[in-house]
């Protein structure tokens, strides 16, 4: 199974390397055209890198072998499906995927509440979109890729994501999720690593991240002044401040992404310690 990959020289990416931790689920944050698209598709080889070089697992994905294709599935933001049922589709695409279970196909397909009988171009985006996520899971592959993978969903949809990915993820797949949505993702994610213009700018275990950091409202003025971070709100001040009652709280991916731009110091400083 692949459970470690490294990044070399990825613009000023250097020697990135994903731990080996039970059901890694790592989520990728930056603001849009900072790499992070570019890095899942190199990563999957569908990108070849101008420079240094990406290895997964003892493979390069740029020289495509067969033995790396089968380990590893990539869910695009933008994508595009021929004009078949979902039979056809599994009969024609499932055998590059030696371990795709049909059954669970079926399973996430009737969760996702897709039609089983339309044509792909019959489907709504959202539909089309839950139809590949639901394929990408039953193949069972070592690294599955998602870029925006709640982007075209609605509310009820990406609940029923949440539960799909809930009840799929274990210990044999690496999952590597980019978005912006990441109120979608806070309870499905192990790992959080955040890139600004190719470079990691903080990458922590949610583990770790709830043991330093506390993501809280606060109606006390001076709390607030010393804050690593405060944005105002019709509740009061939403803060973050260093964890220092030991006891772990709800993580806020949202703040902790514009604590990490604003203050990086004053976040990396509670790390440090």
């Amino acid at each position: 199974m692949i459970r470690r990959f490294y990044v070399h020289n990825f613009r000023c990416l250097e020697n990135f390397e994903l731990p080996n931790v039970n059901r890694p689920s790592v989520l990728l944050i930056g603001k849009n055209g900072t790499g992070k698209s570019t890095l899942l598709h190199t990563i999957a080889g569908l990108l070849f890198p101008a420079q240094g070089r990406i290895e997964v697992s003892g493979f390069l994905p740029q020289e495509r072998k067969p033995s790396f294709l089968q380990e590893v599935f990539m869910v695009p933001e933008e994508f595009h499906l021929p004009d078949v049922n979902l039979e056809r589709l599994v009969k024609y695409q499932s055998p590059f995927y030696p371990r795709f279970n049909y059954e669970q196909f079926k399973k996430y397909v009737a969760e996702f509440e897709v039609p089983w009988d339309s044509t792909l171009q019959q489907m709504s985006y959202g539909q089309k979109k839950k139809a590949l996520i639901s394929f990408g899971l039953a193949c069972n592959t070592s690294l599955l890729l998602m870029d925006e993978p709640t982007n075209g969903l609605d509310i009820m949809s990406k609940s029923q994501f949440r539960k799909v990915m809930a009840g799929s993820l274990d210990e044999s797949k690496c999952v590597i999720i980019s978005t912006h949505q990441v109120k979608d993702l806070e309870n499905l994610i192990d790992r959080v690593t955040i890139i600004d213009e190719g470079n990691i700018l903080f990458d922590q275990t949610t583990d770790a991240i709830a043991n330093k950091l506390s993501f809280r409202v606060s109606f006390d003025s001076t709390e607030v002044k010393s804050a690593i971070y405060s944005e105002a709100s019709l509740r009061g001040n939403a803060i973050v401040v260093p964890n220092t009652d030991g006891e772990e709280g709800k993580l806020d991916l949202e703040l902790l992404y514009k604590a990490i731009v604003t203050n990086r110091q004053g976040v990396q400083s509670v790390f440090n310690k």
